[in-house]
């Protein structure tokens, strides 16, 4: 009951910041892009307590299963938006990051998990917080990028012109969510070592983070090469590549003999 209270709540009040700071938007009134933001950090501010409640209550990371990374996820969403917001002065990620953080905890909700306070040996490493910590911020930093990309697509079919400053924000989360995502494979290789013996065994989740891994190079040794960013599509193609790696591979044939399995 208290999951989806808290749940609910925080899919409220993210999902109002995100009207309210889309009608601000539209309308130019900056006092509802105000509002919107303080919806979003309220939401936020729930899922902060959400994780830490569970952190106490299960006396373990809340990170075992695939509904607690994607609590974590969502609550990575408005920290990364909200360091964008602050650092390149921009309110683009705002209502797009809500309505994806949204979309999480409705599934959180439709899914509900038991939970059990127990760790499998392989996840009682020092490895496991920092891999699934890092690799969810990732995650959220290139999901970002895919929404700024999106957004940007938008409006430049709506024939509207955007300022370079903010035609550059997809490719400014990729240089800061890349190094992460580089951060957690790394991470996550040492734990294999630790845990199995092997550093790298192409298991179907180490061989989808390998792709996901080698597909944002390209955006990125196109921006180092030429000085810009030639399109925005390969930022959004980037979105699905990393949803396969996250939750997809789970749905493969050989998933089964997956020694990643536990995370589902």
């Amino acid at each position: 009951m208290t999951d989806v209270m808290v749940l609910g709540g925080a899919a409220v009040l993210l999902g109002s910041g995100a009207v309210t700071d889309a009608l601000g938007t539209v309308r130019g009134q900056d006092r509802l892009n105000r509002q919107g933001m303080l919806l979003c950090l309220a939401g936020w501010a729930l899922l902060i307590g959400m994780v830490a409640w569970l952190w106490i209550t299960l006396e373990r990371p809340p990170i075992r299963t695939l509904g607690e990374t994607r609590l974590l996820y969502a609550a990575w969403l408005p920290a990364i938006a909200f360091f964008a917001r602050w650092r390149w002065k921009t309110d683009l990620l705002v209502a797009p990051m809500a309505a994806m953080a949204v979309l999480f905890l409705v599934l959180n909700l439709m899914l509900p998990e038991a939970r059990m306070k127990t760790l499998m040996p392989a996840l009682q490493s020092a490895w496991f917080v920092p891999h699934v910590v890092i690799y969810m911020a990732a995650y959220a930093t290139l999901a970002l990028s895919s929404l700024a990309a999106a957004v940007l697509l938008v409006r430049k079919w709506m024939g509207k012109e955007d300022v370079p400053a903010t035609l550059a924000l997809p490719n400014r989360l990729l240089w800061l969510g890349f190094p992460l995502l580089t951060a957690g494979l790394v991470i996550g290789a040492l734990w294999a070592k630790s845990a199995w013996g092997n550093y790298w065994t192409w298991d179907p989740k180490e061989t989808w983070s390998f792709l996901t891994w080698a597909f944002y190079l390209i955006p990125l040794h196109q921006r180092v090469q030429t000085g810009e960013s030639r399109s925005l599509w390969l930022p959004l193609l980037g979105f699905p590549i990393v949803l396969i790696c996250w939750f997809g591979v789970n749905y493969l044939p050989t998933a089964a003999q997956s020694v990643h399995t536990y995370t589902g």
